[in-house]
This record gives C-alpha cells, sequence and structure tokens, in this order.
C-alpha cells in the first residue's frame, strides 16, 4: 500500500522507494485523496516516478483519479538531454481535449426569455454521441491534412471564426511540429466524419452565467463580471486523437527492450523524447491536438450562429482556449539551471503565470486563465496562473470522477436526473438517458472543494464562479 506522508495542508508526498527515482507529490485536501480500496491512482503516481530522465517529482492534482498509466490529474517532466522519455499514457487516449469559454454580451436575466429557443438551436447545431456528423463536411484528405497541420488558424483561415480568436488560444490556435505524414491510416479514417462533433462521455456544452467572483483585477482583465453570459465547450480529438494514442502505445511497447527500459505497468509504455519513436509520436501526437484546436473552434462557431438565431445577439468573444491532456518540450528552471523538459499534462491544466511571454499581452499582467468544467449542471470555475507555482505550472482540470460510469448509473434515473436539473433552472438537451445517468454529478468529486485545494496549494488562484443555465450532452 503506497504510504502518504502529509508535508503541509494540501500536499502530501510518497517517499522514493524501489524503482522510484523521484518521490511523489499530490496536491489535495484529506478529504478528497483517493480511496486506495477503490482507486489505485496513488500507486500511479509512484509507478510514474519510475520513468527514466524524470526530474522533480511524479505530481497528482486535487481531481486525480485512476487513468491508463498515469493517473488522470497527473503531470511528470522528463529532461530530453538526459534521455528523458515520452509516454503517450501521461497524454490519454483524448489528445488535447481541453475547454473552451466563449462570453456573450448577455446578462442572463435578459437571456432567459430565450433560453428554450437557444437551447433548441444548440440541440440542433451541435452534432454529438458516438456516431459520425460534423459541423465541417471535409471534402477530401487534403482538407484533413490542412487541419492536422494548422489546427484552428485553418478553420479560422476557411471562414469558421474570428482572426481575433487565435489571440486567446493556446499556441495561437496550433501546435507546432505536427506531421500529418506519421497519422495512421486508420486513425485518418475516424477523423474524417468527426470535426466539429462534441462526442460522449464527459463532454458537453454548457450555457452559463457568472455566478461570484473572488478576484476582481483577473476578472476584470478577463471580461467576467457577475450574471453575464458564457458557453463552456468541454472536447477533444475525438477518435482520431484515440487512434493515435493507440498506435503509439503499440509501437512503444515493441521498442522499449531495445532501449533497456523497463516500466512496473506496460500502460507505461514509453520511449527517449529524441528516439525515433519518441520524435513520430510528439509530432503525431501534436497534428491530433490540431484536430482537436479546430474541432473547438468549429463548435465555437455553431454556438455563435445558434446565438444569432435565437437571441439576435451572436457576439461571442472567446476568453480562452486550453488543452488538458498534453505532453509539450518546455523549459523549466530545476536543481538550480535552466533544463529542457517533456512535460506530460494528463487531465491537468497549464497555468501560465503573470508576465509568461506565451500569453497574450492583455492577459500577461494577470496570467493564464485556467478553465476548470465541473460535473454535468454544478457549474464551472475561472482559475488564474501564478507566480511560482509548483507542478511546472499545472492546475487541476475538472471535478475528477468518483464513481465508474457503471456504478454512475446505479445511483439514479435519466428522469430522476432531468427533474432535478430542471428544478434547478438548468435546461437540458440531447442526451441520452445512459449518457445523463453516467455523467450524473454524485459520480464526480464537489468541484468547489477540488478548486479550493488547488488555490490553497498554491497552483492558481479563483477568479471566478460560473453556473449552468443550459447543457448540452451526447
Amino acid at each position: 500500500m503506497t504510504k502518504l506522508v502529509e508535508e503541509s495542508p494540501y500536499r502530501w508526498r510518497i517517499e522514493p522507494e524501489g524503482a522510484m527515482r523521484v518521490p511523489g507529490i499530490v496536491f489535495a485536501s484529506r478529504e478528497l485523496l483517493p480511496d486506495p480500496a477503490e482507486d489505485q491512482a496513488l500507486g500511479q503516481v509512484a509507478a510514474v516516478a519510475t520513468l527514466p530522465g524524470i526530474v522533480e517529482a511524479s505530481y497528482a492534482m486535487p481531481d486525480m483519479h485512476w487513468g491508463y498509466g498515469f493517473p488522470i490529474g497527473g503531470v511528470a517532466a522528463t529532461d530530453v538531454d538526459e534521455d528523458g522519455v515520452v509516454s503517450p499514457g501521461g497524454v490519454g487516449f483524448d489528445i488535447s481535449c481541453g475547454v473552451r469559454l466563449l462570453m456573450s454580451g448577455l446578462d442572463v436575466d435578459r437571456l432567459r426569455p430565450f433560453l428554450n429557443r437557444l437551447m433548441d438551436a444548440l440541440d440542433a447545431a451541435v452534432p454529438r454521441g458516438m456516431s459520425k456528423g460534423a459541423v465541417w463536411r471535409l471534402h477530401d484528405r487534403g482538407e484533413l491534412e490542412q487541419i492536422l497541420s494548422g489546427g484552428a488558424r485553418y478553420a479560422v483561415e476557411r471562414g469558421h471564426g474570428e482572426p481575433r480568436d487565435l489571440e486567446r488560444c493556446e499556441d495561437r490556435g496550433a501546435v507546432a511540429d505536427a506531421d500529418p505524414a506519421v497519422i495512421g491510416e486508420r486513425a485518418r479514417e475516424r477523423g474524417l466524419g468527426q470535426v466539429g462533433s462534441l462526442g460522449s462521455g464527459n463532454h458537453f456544452l454548457e450555457v452559463e452565467a457568472v455566478a461570484e467572483v473572488y478576484d476582481e483585477e483577473a476578472a476584470r482583465a478577463y471580461g467576467l463580471w457577475p450574471g453575464r453570459v458564457c458557453v463552456l465547450i468541454h472536447t477533444g480529438s475525438r477518435g482520431l486523437g484515440h487512434q493515435v494514442c493507440t498506435d503509439a502505445v503499440r509501437a512503444m511497447r515493441a521498442a522499449m527492450s531495445r532501449y533497456g527500459i523497463s516500466v512496473p505497468d506496460r500502460q507505461l509504455a514509453c520511449a527517449p523524447v529524441g528516439s525515433p519513436e519518441g520524435r513520430a509520436y510528439l509530432r503525431a501526437m501534436a497534428a491530433a491536438a490540431n484536430y482537436g484546436r479546430a474541432n473547438r473552434q468549429l463548435l465555437g462557431e455553431a454556438a455563435r450562429r445558434a446565438f444569432e438565431q435565437a437571441t439576435g445577439d451572436g457576439d461571442l468573444a472567446l476568453l480562452y482556449d486550453v488543452s488538458h491532456n498534453l505532453a509539450k518540450i518546455e523549459t523549466h528552471r530545476v536543481d538550480g539551471r535552466e533544463r529542457r523538459l517533456c512535460v506530460h499534462r494528463k487531465g491537468a491544466t497549464p497555468a501560465l503565470p503573470p508576465g509568461h511571454e506565451d500569453l497574450p499581452p492583455d492577459l500577461r499582467p494577470v496570467g493564464q486563465p485556467v478553465l476548470v468544467p465541473g460535473s454535468m449542471g454544478v457549474g464551472s470555475y475561472v482559475l488564474a496562473g501564478v507566480p511560482g507555482a509548483p507542478a511546472f505550472a499545472s492546475a487541476c482540470h475538472g471535478a475528477g470522477r468518483r464513481l465508474s460510469r457503471h456504478q454512475a448509473v446505479k445511483t439514479t434515473s435519466a428522469a430522476a436526473l432531468r427533474k432535478e436539473m430542471e428544478r434547478a433552472g438548468i435546461a437540458v438537451r440531447g442526451a441520452s438517458a445512459r449518457g445523463l445517468t453516467e455523467e450524473t454529478p454524485q459520480a464526480y468529486k464537489d468541484v468547489g472543494a477540488v478548486v479550493e485545494a488547488c488555490h490553497q496549494a498554491g497552483l492558481a488562484r479563483k477568479v471566478a464562479r460560473l453556473v449552468p443555465i443550459g447543457v448540452v450532452k451526447g
């Protein structure tokens, strides 16, 4: 059993033992720690600490739970110049899954008379579920190649959005070093019919309103004021990203023995960042990430059209778009020197501090918006990056699952959940009965407690809380 020692409030340590090269560090309140009898995430934190080239610690965010290889909520960095590895399990199957938050000029009271009309328009405009169907019907594979290379930038070039959107996107809408040539045929097939679609599971589009402001300066810079209507979109790279991860895990499992790598869990399959397998994965991952960026860009445009149709005001300004499943080559100061690291964030959001050069100039004084979607119908939070944060400037990504989907469907019925949400003034569209019950709020940790732990641990600071008024799900 993995032993935890409380270093300080909201920070726990797993001492290195056995093959661990660094300690494990968990940011959480006592109440948020996973139950080892039900969730093996703490053991995964320790297993990640065995990866070749890992530096500083194997980190876990307050919303951590059991995942594939890495825990969801896991952060780990390896030294690129010291044979550090990249592990697809440290990114996950939904490459570049992330969140986009758009802001309407409407106040919630002005929107209420139009809400049902708006939700019907969104219901019609947003493709979702497991089946094919997308906002953008690609004419040929050449268009898919452009999406894989150019992400949201290419979508904007083709008229799906506005150039100002790109200023508020992580990496200005496209990850560098993407190489569509390394994307396999099966991944391409899966991606052709899904760009501009929500998917299923925990993905959703919510119409929300700002309910509470904690940091007036940051909220003013972000444009968040009480009552302001927002749209939050949570989705990723769909079947294409899933296939890229599957292909990479298979290739790395076959290659590890050639590099003398042994891992305690086959799901931690990895290869040196500089190896042919490592380079190929990072290029394919970047291309899949660009697909995810384009996907959210297209869904943002679909939301704008629905708002225009239902309310006459389709001017939704983008606050930010950020991934929480990605590996990036970044420079960080470790042990007194600048080092080039491969930073894995799986279910963890970058939280760039004030002054960071990668932020848009108008956001630089206050830090990066950190978008934290809660469980369906509960609400979301906006945080901001802070100076000197631990875990390579990373923060939580959501509420964090507490029950499996199989367990969740036993806790309530779809009819009861719909009635409960309707009583709370939340309009629901398009959710299947099983899809709704799998995502019941009871299946998740308390997002308010997760955010508070993030704030108290110094990972990011609270800016605002948003409450839902309408939900679109697959």
